[in-house]
């Protein structure tokens, strides 16, 4: 098991770093402020929290707000001082039990997330893949902040290609192709020695050999993972910044910290809910312990200068994907992080985004498989209908607000199914008697008044109608004062009502006395028989 996550941890790791270079560089932070995130994402989130699956470190969906806050405030020490007070506000969250709210998102929607995001991530790389890396690394935005869109980035790809991310991309496919399909299957050899971690090797080797003996085939700056390189403990401890506390007073101090906790507590509750579907072994996270350890690690990124931290969905389901099973594989991407950034930055920027967007198709291959997208379809419109809305709002807006399209049609077919099933009539007649039983829903909403209206209104005058709501556990006040309304003027249309499993309209009308009185009984046995 330790070594299934050591391996996991070691992709996730490369999968990491260019993410969180770029996603600093997106937000107009200091470019080690991305590796600070993921090393309190792995080690102190990973330690803290109890979803063995999730891998927390700087998120794309706070690269705009991030980008926004620090010009407002004035300074990146500034914006630490709101990072760390998000982080406290966090901790509240969790033990204020608002983790909760990650139980409303409909699974429908959940999936649709991953399938959206899973899409992204291959679009998104496509253009790494051939060479065109003007778009930063972790970018799930359909929209970059260039103002260019995802479409567009495809199409100017065509136009600018590198043969040498070329090659590498097609040696690095091979391999991935190769290992999953023939030789993990057959030699346990190669069920050790993960194909990402070859992948990546490979990589650094035909960038030391292209550099060193193919001039035509170097690659550019942009081509390769950038990481700042310490030249001594002091420079990199030089790195680190710290909150600036003379800005307490300033307001909008706080209220930045509202906004970047309300966020990424949303986007990890949701990452939480969907490595939740994921995790092979189907283990149930606290959502409220995560925001606390969350907040643990906004605060910690905060005071050591380090963008906010949430669980992402593309570190997660890499570990997923590549064997993970417990939270050290989270723990050790955080540790490699620290080590190899002190140690081998050299080294590591000679990694190809060619080579890591190899490995980012599987990861999104896995999220988006055509079979998820068939076993949805046979669910019925009902389940269909929210996931493609999911899917496709994410493709082309963002995260936040592809989910929020899912939520909107989810609720719209759970309005439509509740005013269609708000109540059941029963018909029974003998020789004296027309008798209608009308069954209350579990849940009846003033959205069921207009269907239980019309209901009333139709039974023909001499009927004797039974009102049941017993197998109710909620019903409106404005659906409880249309059956008192029916029941006070009933006997105009010379309509005898009881009304049972409602304490506040329950009555013994004339037509319990009539049963009383010639059977000996009262009409709930009547009712029964």
């Amino acid at each position: 098991m330790i070594l299934r996550d050591l391996y996991a941890s070691i992709v996730v790791f490369f999968v990491a770093l260019p993410l969180c270079l770029g996603i600093a560089m997106a937000s107009g932070a200091p470019l080690f402020s991305g590796i600070i995130a993921g090393i309190v994402g792995g080690i102190i989130v990973g330690m803290a929290s109890g979803s063995q699956l999730g891998v927390s470190g700087p998120a794309a969906g706070l690269a705009v707000i991030v980008l926004n806050a620090i010009a407002t405030l004035g300074s990146w020490e500034a914006f630490l001082l709101s990072v760390m007070l998000a982080g406290v506000l966090q901790i509240g969250m969790g033990y204020l039990r608002l983790g909760a709210i990650a139980y409303y998102f409909p699974v429908s929607v959940i999936k649709g997330m991953l399938s959206g995001i899973g899409l992204v991530i291959i679009l998104k790389q496509i253009p790494h893949a051939l060479g065109y890396d003007r778009d930063f690394e972790g970018d799930l935005a359909f929209f970059s902040p260039d103002g260019e869109s995802t479409l567009g980035y495809l199409v100017d790809t065509l136009y600018d290609v590198s043969p040498a991310a070329i090659l590498v991309t097609v040696i690095s496919m091979s391999i991935l192709l190769l290992w999953e399909m023939v030789l993990y299957k057959k030699y346990r050899i190669f069920q050790i020695l993960q194909g990402p971690l070859v992948v990546v090797a490979i990589g650094i080797l035909l960038s030391y050999l292209f550099d060193e003996y193919i001039e035509s085939l170097n690659f550019e700056t942009d081509d390769l993972v950038n990481l700042p390189v310490a030249l001594s403990i002091q420079d990199f401890a030089g790195q680190f910044t710290f909150p600036d506390f003379s800005h307490l007073a300033n307001p909008e101090i706080y209220f930045i910290a509202l906004v970047i906790a309300v966020i990424a507590s949303l986007e990890t509750l949701l990452c939480v809910e969907a490595t939740d579907k994921l995790d092979p072994l189907k283990r149930v996270t606290s959502t409220n312990r995560e925001l606390v350890a969350q907040g643990l690690g906004n605060t910690v990124s905060g005071l050591i200068g380090g963008l906010p931290v949430t669980q992402v969905i593309v570190r997660s389901s890499a570990n997923i994907t590549f064997g993970g099973r417990t939270k050290l594989s989270a723990i050790f991407h955080g540790v490699l992080l620290l080590i190899c950034v002190i140690v081998i930055p050299g080294v590591l920027n000679m990694i190809p985004l060619a080579s890591l967007a190899c490995i980012l198709f599987v990861v999104g291959y896995n999220l988006a498989k055509p079979s998820l997208f068939k076993a949805m379809y046979e669910l019925g419109w009902s389940q269909f209908a929210p996931f493609i809305a999911t899917v496709m709002g994410i493709l082309l807006t963002d995260l936040l607000k592809g989910i929020g399209i899912g939520m909107v049609v989810a609720i719209f077919f759970i309005i439509r199914s509740n005013l269609k099933t708000d109540y059941e009539l029963f018909h029974k007649e003998n020789d004296e008697i027309k008798k209608i039983r009308l069954v209350l829903a579990e849940d009846v909403s003033f959205l069921n008044k207009g269907s239980i209206s019309k209901a009333l209104k139709k039974f023909d005058p001499g009927s004797w109608v039974i009102i049941d709501g017993s197998k109710s556990k909620y019903i409106d006040h404005d659906i409880i004062e249309i059956i008192r309304d029916f029941t006070v003027n009933a006997h105009i249309r010379n309509i005898n009502v009881e009304v049972i499993g409602i304490p506040t309209l329950e009555t013994k009308n004339k037509y319990q006395r009539i049963m009383e009185t010639r059977y000996g009984r009262s009409d709930s046995s009547a009712v029964k028989s």
